[in-house]
């Protein structure tokens, strides 16, 4: 049970990560002349409510079977709520900071070569 749930809760994460990568993509492509970091503040901003949104939907049908669920299933209800709270965030607030380091670290490894 324990595995099921980290790897449902890794697709989640890893889903919401490529939702927000693929509007920078699109944004890209709409807006040539954008800085990359305007770019992905744009992103997020953009998918930040349709994340929040799938997330509350899960984390309330979690609690309700937290709550109202057998005890067979608690531990793994726990871990999914702390999963689904986990990679919301992450995916968010984790993944669009790193890849304006990367790109960061890009830019200057271009300059030194």
């Amino acid at each position: 049970m324990f595995v099921t749930a980290v790897l449902t809760i890794l697709s989640f994460s890893v889903h919401d990560t490529i939702v927000v990568y693929d509007r920078i993509r699109e944004s890209q492509k709409l807006l040539p002349q954008a800085s990359f970091v305007d770019l992905i503040n744009k992103a997020v901003t953009e998918t930040l409510s349709r994340s929040v949104n799938n997330s509350m939907t899960i984390i309330f049908m979690l609690i309700a079977l937290l709550l109202l669920g057998g005890t067979t299933i608690k531990w793994f209800v726990a871990a999914l709520l702390i999963g689904t709270i986990s990679g919301t965030y992450s995916s968010t607030f984790t993944a669009a900071p790193l890849l304006v380091i990367w790109e960061k670290i890009e830019k200057r490894r271009k300059r030194t070569s």
